[in-house]
């Protein structure tokens, strides 16, 4: 279904029924809320929890933005790399709002924040400038952008800078299984036909790739956050796996170090991904934490 949410039209997904803890989950650059797995919904969902998913602006089903253009990402990312601000259409503060939003349309006054990736960022920013709408954070695979933290390793970039060798379905598919199989959980692999599917699937929901583009900026643009992360006073869960080669662990601890009494589990095994068995990882940790939050019993 659509709400309105900051102004903007944004597809939300709402599971589980009224009278239950809410957990919010928030996704990453240029996926939709497809891409939080409905095993894991359903998993959170049996656990007690009310389970709110939407689509990020300018991506899937949620309004777009496509008239302010898709900027120069070559040149911000020079600008970035000297110290310059990014200049970007819009901010993940404006993406918090969004979400903070969803939850206003859906008359929810608090809940608990779980993001993954960019949605982790998303989500750092609810928790530090919507206290009282934070019930606890879960930040997923996620980083606090400080400089001089890694980046993906040499073949993911190298990867992410491949263009397609066309527009059609087929090729597009080709090539995202080829990014994920560099990024995917080792311990945990799925097959061609597994990715192919559920990327077929995405695309075929909605497929807006300068949307994309647009959300890359607003990462690069968010360069105030490492500071932003100490004022966080929510309980706080950060989650991240040994084997991330997208956004490398050291991210997350870096997060976890910058957030005042943060717990910092590494999940084993665990890329950038969510196979089922990741999905059931993370739900263990998640459940017992957010109801420890409710309870006043999390760290």
């Amino acid at each position: 279904m659509k709400v309105t949410a900051n102004g903007l039209q944004i597809e939300v997904d709402d599971t589980g029924g009224e009278g239950r803890p809410v957990i919010l989950l928030i996704m990453g650059l240029g996926m939709q809320l497809v891409a939080w797995p409905d095993g894991f919904v359903q998993q959170l969902v049996d656990a007690g929890f009310r389970v709110v998913r939407h689509d990020n602006r300018d991506i899937g089903l949620s309004q777009g933005f496509d008239h302010l253009g898709t900027g120069n990402l070559v040149w911000e990312t020079i600008r970035h790399r000297i110290g310059l601000k990014v200049r970007s259409a819009y901010t993940l503060q404006d993406m918090a709002l969004d979400s903070l939003g969803v939850l206003d349309a859906l008359g929810i006054a608090r809940a608990h924040i779980v993001g993954a990736s960019m949605g982790g960022m998303i989500a750092q920013r609810i928790a530090a400038t919507a206290p009282e709408r934070t019930a606890s954070l879960v930040s997923i695979m996620s980083s606090s952008g400080a400089r001089g933290l890694p980046g993906p390793r040499r073949e993911v970039g190298a990867m992410l800078m491949r263009r397609p060798r066309s527009h059609d379905e087929a090729a597009l598919v080709a090539h995202s299984i080829k990014l994920l199989r560099l990024i995917q959980s080792p311990a945990y692999p799925q097959t061609d036909e597994q990715l192919a599917a559920r990327l077929t699937f995405s695309m075929r929901r909605a497929y807006h790739p300068a949307g994309l583009m647009r959300q890359m900026l607003a990462i690069g643009a968010d360069d105030d956050r490492p500071q932003v992360l100490a004022r966080i006073q929510r309980p706080t869960l950060v989650l991240h796996g040994d084997a991330d080669a997208l956004v490398p662990i050291a991210c997350g601890r870096d997060s976890a170090q910058r957030i005042p009494g943060a717990t910092f589990i590494a999940v084993p095994g665990m890329g950038h991904d969510l196979p089922p068995e990741v999905c059931t990882i993370l739900a263990h940790h998640i459940a017992p934490f957010a109801h420890a939050a409710d309870a006043g019993t999390a760290p």
